[in-house]
């Protein structure tokens, strides 16, 4: 049976993200409820040389970004790093839902060996497409998308696994 490189993309990406949201919602009713201050929440972080939840969330949208567009061969959407507040964050996820959904699956379907080349910092690596989703894309979103849930949940904030996972797609 072959997999659809589209499915393990767009839908799981929308999927977890979506979730994320929601988790912020839940941060923001908490926040409200107790009259804290939401900026040290965005700025919490598991340890000192960890990103903090404004990066978290940055890198979760910016690795389903990466993979889609790499995948389909456009040109990603370019999202500055400047988010600061729940709101903001929130706002980056949903146009980083929105762009996601616009891809189709003929644009992503048959690319698992795709030949793709990342620039990183040091320099660049190559991938195939599904190489680049199993070894490195999905293992970065996955670990993103825990982090900022871990943080907000390390706070104090009411979460369990549901608000985590989201509402599975229908493949």
């Amino acid at each position: 049976m072959t997999v659809s490189m589209y499915k393990i993309t767009v839908p799981i990406f929308v999927q977890h993200l979506t979730a994320l949201s929601g988790v912020l919602d839940k941060a923001l009713a908490h926040i409200d409820s107790k009259k804290l201050e939401p900026a040290f929440f965005v700025g919490m972080r598991l340890y000192p040389d960890m990103y903090p939840l404004t990066r978290q969330v940055q890198q979760a949208t910016a690795h389903a970004i990466r993979a889609c567009s790499a995948l389909a061969g456009k040109e990603p959407l370019d999202l500055p790093g400047t988010d600061a507040s729940f709101p903001e964050l929130k706002a980056r996820i949903a146009k980083t839902v929105d762009y996601l959904k616009g891809f189709k699956p003929a644009e992503i379907d048959g690319t698992e060996d795709k030949e793709i080349t990342l620039k990183f910092g040091s320099g660049e690596r190559k991938f195939t497409g599904l190489g680049l989703l199993l070894g490195h894309i999905l293992p970065n979103f996955y670990f993103h998308c825990t982090t900022a849930y871990d943080i907000l949940r390390h706070c104090g904030i009411e979460l369990v696994k549901r608000d985590f996972m989201g509402t599975p797609p229908n493949l």
